[in-house]
């Protein structure tokens, strides 16, 4: 039923199609007082896949020569363009399925379910050309020039997968920016090794000699990144946040796991505080709860005392998406799943290219940063405190002295 009401409705739409066209030219009258562009009949059936399965349809001819002679466009149906065999949400299909976790000895099965057993042009075998494709659009995506990109915000990770072809673990670097209209863009990613300064010190001399030569007002990432002495040399500008979801993680993991809850609820009260002062009596009341006999919690969460609180110099509509690098790892849950699901990925190289893409397919589902008109305030460097705009005549109060 829905094939045959779809392949109805494109035949209908080409028809129109044609009329519009018809519309346009009917003042070309020869001496007669006849139409010099009209309908010519049909060109054979073709057979499409589209989403709603294969269909059958005869798209219209027009007898429309003498525009040649005007050096005019001939009519090209932009529904059912040339040599069209499948849809362009069809081809879409295919490397969504591949990511989603469908081994390429799966794809003709699930096609088949998905689209009838009398399905063209699609097989396992095209999945191994368009991993050829994927592989030089990285190439071309990665030399891209970035000199009109400016970034506000930055987060970073370095992300590890299980490569079936080698004996370590691949680690990739990922950096996801905010532009100043809000929107997010993944900005870099590249294999290194491990999460080392000197892979990112790569990664981002390659970023600035393409383009970026100002690095974001923020930073936000774990703590254990060799990120933070590479952007201190590449971008010294840039103020890091270091991500509280991680940090609270490693503090936790320095604990019993009976006290571990009330540990966490008193983390939350430090970086959920609506001001900076109330965070710092937050942040008092957790030392004073646990230094005694556990330094090596208190010791892990007051060692990036003001990279943790950065985030209460900017507007607190960016606060959200400042405290975490939840932008990378929601994305990279996806891609997870697909390395989970195929036992690992085959080479590095292969890797790469299915998390680009699969990346690239999450950023058509990204959303524009919450209070993105804020962001032109950041870059011109206004001051905030506690979230909120200082104007210049309400100087801001001097940030109380951290225990």
């Amino acid at each position: 039923v829905v094939r045959r009401g779809a392949q109805e409705l494109l035949q209908q739409a080409l028809h129109v199609e044609v009329e519009l066209f018809l519309e346009r030219y009917q003042y070309l009258m020869d001496a007669q007082g006849h139409r010099q562009i009209v309908r010519n009949g049909h060109r054979p059936v073709r057979r499409i896949i589209t989403g709603a399965g294969p269909l059958e349809v005869a798209t219209p001819r027009v007898d429309d020569r003498v525009l040649e002679t005007q050096r005019d466009p001939r009519f090209t149906s932009q529904l059912i363009p040339p040599y069209l065999r499948r849809t362009k949400h069809v081809e879409e299909l295919l490397p969504v399925l591949y990511l989603k976790g469908i081994s390429t000895g799966d794809f003709r099965e699930a096609l088949q379910a998905l689209l009838g057993r009398h399905v063209i042009g699609l097989s396992a075998e095209t999945i191994v050309r368009l991993k050829a494709v994927w592989q030089r659009e990285y190439a071309q995506w990665t030399t891209r020039d970035l000199s009109m990109s400016r970034y506000v915000y930055w987060w970073v990770d370095g992300i590890y997968f299980n490569v079936r072809l080698d004996t370590d673990r691949q680690c990739l670097l990922v950096i996801i920016g905010a532009r100043p209209d809000g929107t997010k863009e993944l900005v870099a990613i590249e294999d290194g090794f491990r999460e080392s300064a000197d892979s990112w010190r790569s990664l981002l001399r390659d970023v600035k000699r393409r383009g970026v030569t100002q690095g974001p007002a923020v930073a936000v990432g774990d703590g254990a990144l060799g990120f933070w002495a590479a952007v201190a040399e590449e971008y010294p500008q840039t103020r890091p946040q270091r991500c509280w979801v991680h940090k609270t993680a490693n503090v936790l993991d320095k604990l019993p796991q009976s006290l571990q809850a009330k540990a966490k609820a008193l983390l939350h009260d430090i970086y959920l505080a609506p001001t900076r002062r109330e965070a710092e009596d937050a942040w008092a009341r957790f030392i004073a709860t646990f230094a005694e006999k556990y330094p090596k919690a208190v010791a892990c969460l007051t060692a990036h005392r003001d990279e943790l609180l950065a985030f209460y110099a900017y507007p607190a509509e960016h606060w959200p998406s400042l405290r975490s690098t939840n932008v990378i790892e929601s994305t990279f849950a996806t891609v997870r799943l697909r390395t989970k699901r195929t036992k690992g990925c085959g080479s590095r190289l292969a890797t790469l290219t299915m998390v680009f893409k699969l990346v690239e397919s999450a950023a058509k589902r990204w959303h524009r940063l919450r209070g993105y008109q804020r962001l032109s305030d950041v870059l011109n460097g206004i001051v905030f405190q506690d979230g909120v705009r200082v104007d210049a005549t309400h100087p801001a109060i001097q940030e109380p002295i951290g225990v």
